[in-house]
């Protein structure tokens, strides 16, 4: 079994989380400034929600895309992209949008560690799909303005998931001042002769 694989295969099946810890921490070991359960299990409750909105805008939109000629968008659209119909656009809105969608999804109801990750690439997929559709289509619509808006919800609460929060967040305290002692002012005045 090649090392690809071997990795793959431990990622996907031994390494799932419990409720309790976050992923990428040691099994049993909390995140500094650990929040509750309640609120972790609502972090990820969001996170499915988002996931399932987004992947359901997708599959909706690309079977609208391919089977019914484009839901009424003018081809005229199209006129500064490579597509001529929007078959293929739906296509990539399905495969690659809905896909990563769901694969960050299978991960997040597996509670496996890469759930997290997953949703940030999903989320930022999604963000992608939109810029380029509006750079090509160079047409703005309000549902756009929408699913822009959920990819970044999404990649926002994954990296809550992450931790990335500082919990609690107004908490005061001291920063590590970085100590200079006299020898390094020392140094300093003996390789430049104009500071006295």
């Amino acid at each position: 079994m090649s090392g690809a694989s071997r990795r793959l295969r431990t990622a996907f099946s031994s390494r799932r989380f419990s409720r309790r810890e976050r992923p990428g921490a040691a099994v049993g070991e909390r995140s500094v400034g650990a929040m509750s359960d309640r609120a972790r299990r609502a972090e990820w409750a969001w996170l499915k929600v988002i996931a399932w909105f987004n992947l359901v805008s997708a599959m909706i939109g690309a079977v609208g895309l391919i089977g019914f000629g484009g839901m009424g968008i003018p081809l005229e659209w199209l006129h500064a992209s490579p597509f001529t119909t929007y078959v293929w656009p739906g296509v990539i809105l399905g495969v690659v949008v809905g896909g990563s969608q769901a694969l960050a999804l299978l991960a997040t109801h597996g509670r496996y560690r890469l759930a997290s990750g997953m949703n940030v690439a999903a989320g930022l997929v999604m963000m992608t799909w939109i810029f380029v559709e509006i750079a090509m289509m160079l047409v703005w619509s309000p549902l756009q303005g929408i699913y822009f808006a959920a990819g970044l919800i999404q990649v926002t609460l994954a990296a809550l998931t992450l931790g990335a929060w500082p919990s609690p967040l107004f908490q005061r305290g001291s920063y590590p001042v970085p100590q200079r002692s006299i020898h390094d002012s020392e140094s300093v005045r003996r390789s430049n002769p104009n500071c006295s």
